[in-house]
């Protein structure tokens, strides 16, 4: 076993973290890079189901090591999550004992090493990405194909059994404060980190688009319900251009999208087409119906984009001090949507976003955070 350091960790994901394309590996990514940039060596674990292998992720690690995620439906049978036991591996457990170095599990879905008593006596944190028995129960809620919903049901009822595992851990950092109030009710040393968005300073461009843009992963159903509500309440009928940007979107949402001359869907955007939509939109529009948390696409909208529409429960628990302007129903979204496309975004306004930013988001202090509990 080699010795302890201080500046060596082992990260475990759920997922290859490149391209750096939606919310969860948003923040896994841009975390490791902060503790890159800190001076921390990085022994990088993840799991690998459809996404390839990353020539950048093995630049900024010491080694990267990556694990075939088990698909195989017998591992619906186990009384664990599927999201578990799908990414449980003898041989991360066998590189996590080389050596003493603390570990950070991203995800309850990386969990699964708790369970080895061979890592009892291990630093080892875990990264909360949403109160996943929640998260799930909403998908359900929202799934439209049957055999989806009831595994997602079922899911969601072994997440909630799995989750006092995070007991083992030394430590937990939740992702918002939402997620911290629920988790230091049951358990210790737990601390608030938000989200990792890969944004230091605001990079809005002044003056006026042509268009409103909405972003997300798209075969979520959280996503695509807001999209479909976007076309369907809001922009039907309108001559105001709306694009819909996304991964994988379902056949259902395209159709639609295809159906409205005044909307578009662009289709698996890489991140630099994505990042130019933003920028150039004259409002990013962000509509969600469960409140989980800040959202990434939040923050790239405010570092990034021109005016900023939202919905309540998208800045739920939050102090957007005016950096957003929210509106709830259909009716709402018309009247101010049709307002600001009449309005340029100016210098000041530019100004007082890079302000008021500065106060309600700050990475750099939380890798000061973050580097005091790992060392």
């Amino acid at each position: 076993m080699r010795n302890t350091s201080d500046n060596h960790i082992h990260i475990v994901s759920f997922d290859i973290p490149c391209p750096v394309n939606y919310g969860g590996v948003i923040d896994v990514f841009f975390k490791l890079k902060a503790l890159v940039e800190r001076g921390f060596k990085v022994h990088f674990h993840c799991f690998e189901y459809g996404r390839e292998r990353s020539e950048r992720l093995e630049a900024l690690c010491v080694e990267t090591h990556y694990y075939k995620r088990d698909m195989s439906l017998i591992n619906l049978l186990s009384k664990k999550p599927f999201i578990v036991t799908s990414r449980m591996s003898d041989d991360l457990i066998s590189n996590l004992l080389k050596d003493n170095y603390p570990v950070l599990l991203e995800g309850l879905h990386t969990c699964g090493a708790l369970l080895d008593k061979r890592l009892q006596n291990r630093t080892i944190y875990v990264r909360a990405h949403n109160l996943e028995h929640d998260y799930y129960r909403y998908l359900a809620r929202t799934e439209k194909k049957l055999t989806k919903k009831l595994f997602l049901m079922v899911e969601a009822r072994k997440l909630k059994r799995f989750e006092p595992v995070l007991s083992k851990a030394t430590g937990i950092l939740a992702i918002s404060n939402k997620d911290y109030e629920y988790f230091k009710q049951f358990y210790k040393n737990v601390c608030l980190i938000p989200a990792y968005a890969g944004f230091d300073k605001v990079n809005v461009l002044e003056g006026q688009g042509d268009y409103v843009l909405y972003h997300g992963k798209l075969d979520v159903s959280e996503n695509y319900n807001a999209a479909e509500f976007l076309v369907k309440k809001v922009f039907r009928g309108s001559d105001i251009k709306l694009r819909i940007a996304g991964m994988d979107p379902p056949r259902h949402l395209a159709k639609l999208i295809d159906s409205q001359p005044n909307v578009e869907l662009i289709e698996n955007p890489d991140d630099d087409t994505l990042q130019e939509l933003i920028r150039n939109a004259h409002i990013n529009i962000l509509v969600t119906t469960q409140s989980t948390g800040l959202k990434l696409k939040l923050l790239n909208a405010l570092f990034n984009g021109r005016y900023c529409v939202v919905n309540d429960k998208m800045v739920e628990g939050l102090d957007v001090n005016d950096l957003c302007v929210v509106a709830n129903t259909a009716e709402e979204m018309k009247t101010v949507v049709a307002d600001l496309m009449t309005k340029p975004f100016v210098e000041e306004q530019v100004e007082i976003r890079k302000s008021r930013m500065d106060a309600f988001y700050n990475s750099s202090r939380s890798t000061d955070k973050l580097v005091e509990l790992l060392g």
